[in-house]
């Protein structure tokens, strides 16, 4: 599995995990036998005989999507990524994690995975209740707070590293409140949360008379949210 080197680097030993999928660029160096190649981004294909609507999350799907590589053999590679922060989680059977494809930077590829909207995600079911059009009200939601549309889904036993500007917060889920977070801090969840991007903005905010954030993700359920430091994108 991952282990953190310093607040910015990570390595594995990538023929103990079973192969590695990572961003595009995000290799540092490695030793021993190791190959690489293109990895097919899961998902964004997916809903092509379903007509308009779904040709066009599919691609909305797509573009929110980093490029990845596939990292097979017997040694161990060094990753890292500009500079940013980086954490390890840990995931355990059963355990759901959904990240900002553009916070993600590694995982194991003995983890399953799945596109779903970030807007209306819930653990176990990804989301999937609210059908093409949620997908696509996320997308919509998306737009406007400058945060992702979709999410990248895994679950399974494996590890996955995350990317932030200035360090991660992990928030704590489960208690008699929401926990709310500005869309564009959103890292990741992790466990049995449910994510609803709700709109914050009152009449007076909408002629100019007010402050205060437009929209915020209201996390509920049980588990682990990681915010970054910073509410800068990738």
């Amino acid at each position: 599995m991952f282990e953190q080197v310093n607040g910015k680097v990570v390595k594995i030993n990538v023929g103990h995990a079973g192969g590695v999928v990572a961003r595009t660029g995000a290799m540092l160096f490695y030793t021993g036998d190791v190959s690489f190649a293109p990895h097919q981004v899961p998902g964004a294909s997916q809903m092509g005989g379903m007509g308009g609507l779904a040709r066009m999350a599919g691609r909305m799907m797509a573009g929110e999507h980093e490029a990845t590589m596939l990292a097979t053999g017997m040694g161990e590679v060094h990753y890292g990524f500009a500079g940013l922060e980086t954490h390890v989680v840990h995931m355990q059977p059963g355990a759901v994690l959904r990240v900002e494809a553009s916070r993600l930077l590694a995982n194991t590829a003995q983890l399953q995975s799945s596109i779903v909207s970030v807007a209306s995600s819930g653990g176990g079911q990804g989301g999937r209740g609210g059908g093409l059009m949620g997908a696509l009200r996320g997308a919509a939601a998306g737009v406007l707070t400058g945060a992702g549309m979709f999410t990248t889904q895994l679950s399974g036993q494996g590890s996955a590293v995350l990317l932030g500007h200035g360090g991660f917060i992990e928030l704590q889920v489960g208690g008699q409140y929401p926990v709310v977070v500005d869309p564009q801090a959103f890292v990741a969840a992790y466990g049995n949360v449910q994510t609803e991007l709700k709109s914050a903005m009152s009449w007076r905010d909408a002629v100019g008379k007010g402050s205060g954030e437009a929209m915020q993700l209201h996390c509920i359920g049980q588990g682990v949210v990681y915010v970054q430091a910073s509410e800068e994108k990738l």
